[in-house]
């Protein structure tokens, strides 16, 4: 199974590497792509690290798992391929861009030019078996995805941490608030933002505000 990593990753990340649960979660999925159709294909699956190194990470977004429908996860949580309809969490992410920051609502559901910029599109399962959401968990990923909230928390500063959902609040819990920002709301799902727990955070011009206030270019939201 071809996987792609950014070196600074496999510094940062060496030790994880060596433990004996990421050993086994790694067989475990390579069984499971030799045995079943799995999603993001085999090449994708750290994606997110591969686009934005260790050192060029200024936001992270958590997801929970990849899309299992067909064609859908390129490696990037709430991203999908060009060409793709937008899942209906993506679709309420733009309506906030378009009503936060008055941006045009995107043709593309590929957010690559985010991480490129800087934003780690973190899922906390980085694979999943077509079909069967959640199949992946607890087979490993949320420890290592843990370790790689607890190495940018720890060794970085000025990172803004967008925590969406209940889950994802749980997940940054630990984050250390005096060298980071760190912001919450509901999650971006219809059953979340038609509550009213969505729409109107703000998150992306507070994300940019915060990264100028710390002398930080800030990030391009638009998607072509």
């Amino acid at each position: 199974m071809e996987v792609k990593l950014h070196a600074s990753w496999k510094e940062q990340l060496a030790k994880e590497f060596k433990k004996e649960y990421f050993k086994e979660l790694i067989q475990f999925v390579k069984k499971e792509y030799t045995a079943t159709t799995c999603y993001p294909k085999g090449k994708d699956i750290f994606a997110a690290f591969d686009a934005c190194s260790f050192q060029d990470v200024k936001v992270v977004i958590i997801g929970q798992d990849p899309y299992h429908g067909v064609g859908q996860a390129n490696g990037l949580c709430f991203s999908v391929h060009d060409g793709i309809a937008h899942p209906p969490s993506l679709i309420n992410i733009y309506k906030e861009l378009e009503s936060d920051l008055g941006l045009p609502y995107p043709v593309s559901g590929d957010l690559s030019a985010w991480a490129q910029q800087g934003v780690l599109l973190l899922n906390a399962t980085l694979t999943v078996r077509a079909h069967q959401a959640g199949s992946h968990q607890k087979k490993g990923w949320e420890q290592f995805t843990d370790a790689v909230i607890d190495v940018l928390s720890r060794e970085r500063e000025g990172i803004v941490f967008l925590l969406w959902g209940g889950y994802a609040k749980k997940k940054g819990a630990k984050i250390d608030v005096n060298k980071h920002g760190v912001f919450t709301s509901g999650h971006p799902s219809p059953l979340s933002a038609n509550r009213g727990y969505w729409f109107g955070n703000k998150h992306f011009s507070k994300v940019n505000d915060f990264l100028k206030a710390h002398g930080k270019q800030t990030i391009d939201w638009s998607i072509k």
